[in-house]
């Protein structure tokens, strides 16, 4: 395999100390579980929204899919400098989005202008939701929390509740979207009746 320039010494050096600093998002804890009981990490909830990105690929021509994954791998990158606030938690955090960026920007640092430049406006068009692809990215962010509690082994106060209207604005955008929020809706439902 050729490559068009080899890279210097010191920017491969700042590549690999990136792919370091971002090692902090497998230590992020979200409010899922997972099917045995254990906290998720952010880290693989991104790497499960590519996966469900990739499986539902083929129903959404209209979407740059490389754009559309690189989008789901930044999404959540900042939160491995301050941590995950709970989409139930989030209700009076106005800054929430600003630090996250800022957090983004700090772990982009060692990367070459050109790629720092290229992650943030993917993640500034994932946070405005300004393209198709953004939108994509978060009805399935949404959807993918949603299968998590669905299938995680949840405490006992855990509140499925609030999964029944969450993310509605973005996965009611599209028809595939919401064909597959009403089949992980009805796993919900079960999970509140059986409370």
């Amino acid at each position: 395999m050729q490559t068009n320039a080899l890279l210097n010494a010191t920017d491969l050096s700042n590549r690999l100390a990136f792919i370091q600093a971002a090692q902090s998002l497998k230590e992020v804890l979200r409010s899922a579980y997972t099917a045995n009981g254990r906290q998720e990490s952010t880290a693989e909830h991104t790497w499960r929204l590519a996966l469900l990105i990739m499986v539902l690929a083929d129903q959404l021509p209209e979407l740059d899919l490389l754009k559309t994954l690189k989008m789901a791998v930044i999404h959540d990158l900042g939160e491995a400098i301050q941590g995950d606030i709970p989409a139930i938690m989030q209700e009076g955090v106005s800054n929430k989005s600003a630090q996250e960026r800022q957090d983004l920007a700090t772990l982009l640092q060692p990367l070459p202008n050109r790629l720092q430049q290229e992650f943030l406006m993917l993640w500034d068009e994932y946070d405005q939701a300004s393209s198709p692809e953004a939108l994509a990215v978060k009805a399935l962010d949404k959807l993918e929390t949603l299968i998590q509690h669905n299938q995680g082994l949840n405490p006992a106060d855990f509140n499925y509740a609030f999964n029944l209207s969450y993310g509605k604005q973005y996965t009611d955008q599209h028809h595939l979207f919401a064909a597959l929020r009403e089949l992980v809706d009805q796993d919900t439902q079960a999970k509140v009746l059986g409370q």
